[in-house]
C-alpha cells in the first residue's frame, strides 16, 4: 500500500508526515474522551493548550509523563494553561490509567492515529533492538489564537513536564 506521508528525520525518530513549525495553525481534532464524550480543541478556543501525544498508557514512560503533568497541573492551570494528553488507547484503556494515576485532566483517544499523524507525532521509533511505527513522544503548546506556539518532538518523558514549564516561563 503506496502511503501520502512524507517521512522526515527529527532527532533519533522519523515522522511520517510534515512535523508542524511555531506560528502554524493547530490542526483542529475532535476525540474521545475517558468517558466517550467527544473533546474538541476548539473547545479550547481562546485559551493556551498543551497537547502532549504519548505513545501507551500505564507504559513507564507514558506513567511518568502523565504523573508529572498531574503534578503540575495546578501551576500551569494558573498560568492560563489546559492539558490535553492523546494516544491512540481506546476509552476505557485511558479511563483506567486516569483512575489508577488519579489524572486530574482530560486523555483522549486517537486509535487510527489521525491526530497524531496531523501533529507530526506518528513515525518510526526505535525501542531496544526493535524499530516499529505508532505514537511519537511530543508536546504542541496552542495560543489563544489557534497557532502553535512551543513545539517539542522527541520529548523524554523524565523531567519533561519541568522544561517545559522553564521555556513557558511557567
Amino acid at each position: 500500500m503506496e502511503s501520502n506521508y512524507r517521512y522526515t528525520k527529527v532527532g533519533i525518530m522519523t515522522v511520517q508526515g510534515t512535523p508542524l513549525i511555531p506560528g502554524q495553525e493547530a490542526p483542529g481534532f475532535t476525540l474521545l474522551d475517558a468517558t466517550s464524550t467527544p473533546v474538541s480543541l476548539s473547545d479550547y478556543a481562546g485559551e493556551n493548550v498543551i497537547v502532549y501525544f504519548y505513545p501507551k498508557a500505564a507504559t513507564p514512560g507514558c506513567t511518568t509523563e502523565a504523573c508529572d503533568f498531574r503534578d503540575n497541573l495546578n501551576s500551569l492551570k494558573n498560568a492560563g494553561y489546559s492539558v490535553l494528553g492523546i494516544s491512540p488507547d481506546e476509552p476505557a484503556e485511558i479511563a483506567k490509567f486516569a483512575a489508577d494515576q488519579s489524572l486530574n485532566f482530560p486523555l483522549l483517544s486517537d486509535p487510527d492515529n489521525s491526530v497524531a499523524k496531523a501533529y507530526g507525532s506518528y513515525g518510526e521509533k526505535s525501542f531496544g533492538e526493535k524499530t516499529f511505527i505508532g505514537t511519537l513522544r511530543s508536546t504542541a503548546v496552542i495560543s489563544p489564537d489557534g497557532k502553535i506556539s512551543h513545539l517539542e518532538y522527541a520529548v523524554d518523558a523524565k523531567g519533561h513536564v519541568s522544561r517545559l514549564r522553564e521555556e513557558l516561563g511557567v
